[in-house]
């Protein structure tokens, strides 16, 4: 049987430690795991960490950016990969939305709507969210989200407060990850 090769949206965040480096590091594993090819990630932006009462500017900020890949893992195969992933670069699930060393989102799954205790695709919330938007729009400008329309107008309805990390912060451009390689590579779930 031929495995049916399906384009994938993540997203990272991170707001405790190295922001960018774990999100970088994270996308090399990624990029590097069997099933995943084509990876490219976006640049990097910082925003203002969004906890379930809103905005916090107290909070530490967020570094959040997106990749594109191709996969032939199964939905649920990509987000245990994804999760381990997470967990390798100390992700604690003990307050939902709370501060996290690294959070990746499966944001689309090719055309696929899947809804159960485990994943829902695609991501109930990245229509509302800048900081996903924003890095998506950089990478791909004629992105459409399915269910919500083109990625430009979505962003330009809502607004985009992400601030793009300087060069200073974290080597930013763009780019093709390529496992074994550190390049300039890096969300917010």
């Amino acid at each position: 049987m031929i495995a049916q090769v399906v384009p994938v949206l993540f997203a990272f965040g991170a707001n405790l430690g190295d922001r960018g480096e774990t999100i970088r590091s994270a996308q090399r594993a990624l990029a590097a795991t069997p099933g995943i090819e084509r990876f490219e990630a976006s640049a990097l932006r910082e925003t203002i960490a969004l906890t379930a009462s809103g905005p916090d500017p107290d909070a530490p900020r967020y570094v959040n950016g997106v990749a594109t890949a191709r996969t032939t893992l199964d939905p649920h195969a990509l987000l245990d990969a994804v999760q381990a992933i997470e967990t390798t670069h100390g992700r604690v699930r003990d307050i939902r939305w709370g501060d996290r060393t690294l959070d990746i989102d499966l944001v689309l799954f090719g055309g696929r709507v899947i809804s159960d205790d485990r994943l829902q695709v695609p991501h109930p919330r990245a229509h509302e969210r800048d900081f996903v938007l924003a890095p998506w729009l950089d990478l791909d400008p004629d992105a459409v989200l399915m269910g919500h329309g083109r990625v430009a107008d979505l962003l330009a309805r809502i607004g985009d407060t992400t601030v793009p990390l300087s060069h200073d912060d974290h080597a930013n451009a763009g780019s093709k990850v390529v496992p074994g390689r550190s390049g300039g590579l890096d969300a917010q779930g």
